[in-house]
């Protein structure tokens, strides 16, 4: 076979695929989709090489400089290099430190939602599943946890496991705790979308003739029911991305989050808020931006996701 016909023949790789199917055309068409992509791409490379391209080691106290304590951004009359963006009190450079907050951030708000998911996507199989009393249930405990404000809930779950560790073990699982405390507030929904799309799957007739031949529940549900319903829980996930990482910064900033050795971005513009009226303002501006940055690019790519996976709008 010549070389031209086995190279025609030869199977295009997944980035053609995904360029020349529905949602990569969506996608190439879409500016803000690309736009925010690629803006959100950049932030997490920045967060994962912030050993290799930061100044600084921010948990490090030896790598800390007390005589170079709040110099303002280089571009200021005072400023001086590397610190692009200034330092803080200690003399922790600005930039370094929100690199390292970022990586702390997008953690835990990536771990909040897969949690989240798991279990509110395990809830809903089985509510929509078997029904009955058993969704009567487990939808009233859904309903019982959406009546109470979701920073509410986050912050008093948050402060019942604190209590419940020791001391000495409170801030090096400050991560686990507010990943705990992020997911048990936002399972809801993944559960209820679920549950939904597990009651119109259930009643169709392959579900139908995998229970007449005695296969088991778990097997229909996790092999048969959920690949149907991971549309809608992959959309409702990035846009809970965002959210997750915003309730994140929020505990943070409110002080029953993570702690200043292990700050967060919210944790930086809580840190930075003290100091807002002294003149020092970089400190709380330039993490709000990156906190914002990537909130509303993760809400772009949620935003653009639902509706190129919408029928309807296709």
């Amino acid at each position: 076979m010549p070389a031209d016909s086995a190279k025609a023949l030869r199977k295009p790789g997944r980035l053609r695929r995904f360029l020349d199917s529905d949602i990569g055309w969506s996608f190439r068409r879409t500016p803000a989709a690309w736009l925010s992509a690629i803006v959100l791409v950049l932030l997490i490379v920045t967060a994962l090489l912030a050993p290799l391209i930061a100044v600084q080691n921010p948990h490090d106290l030896s790598q800390i400089f007390i005589d170079k304590a709040e110099i303002p951004p280089i571009w200021a009359r005072d400023g001086e290099w590397p610190f692009l963006l200034g330092t803080d009190p200690q003399g922790r450079d600005v930039l370094s430190a929100i690199l390292y907050g970022t990586r702390v951030s997008l953690i835990i708000g990536i771990a909040a939602v897969i949690v989240s998911m798991a279990l509110g996507v395990s809830i809903g199989l089985v509510s929509g599943y078997y029904g009955g009393r058993i969704d009567n249930l487990l939808m009233r405990l859904g309903d019982t946890v959406l009546s109470i404000p979701t920073l509410l809930m986050a912050i008093l779950v948050s402060a019942i496991f604190r209590e419940l560790l020791p001391p000495a073990l409170r801030e090096p699982f400050a991560a686990v705790v507010l990943v705990v405390s992020i997911s048990l507030t936002n399972w809801v929904q993944y559960a209820r979308t679920v549950r939904a799309s597990t009651m119109v799957e259930r009643r169709k007739e392959y579900v139908l003739a995998a229970r007449i031949i005695k296969v088991a529940a778990t097997r229909i549900m996790a092999r048969h029911i959920l690949p149907n319903t991971l549309t809608p829980v992959m959309v409702a996930a990035t846009l809970n991305l965002g959210l997750a990482i915003l309730s994140e910064a929020t505990l943070s900033f409110l002080g029953v989050g993570m702690p200043i050795t292990q700050p967060s971005l919210g944790t930086l513009i809580r840190i930075g808020n003290q100091y807002l009226f002294s003149g020092s303002w970089w400190l709380v501006v330039f993490p709000s931006l990156q906190l914002g940055l990537i909130v509303l690019s993760v809400n772009l790519l949620g935003d653009w996701l639902r509706d190129a996976l919408n029928p309807k709008l296709r």
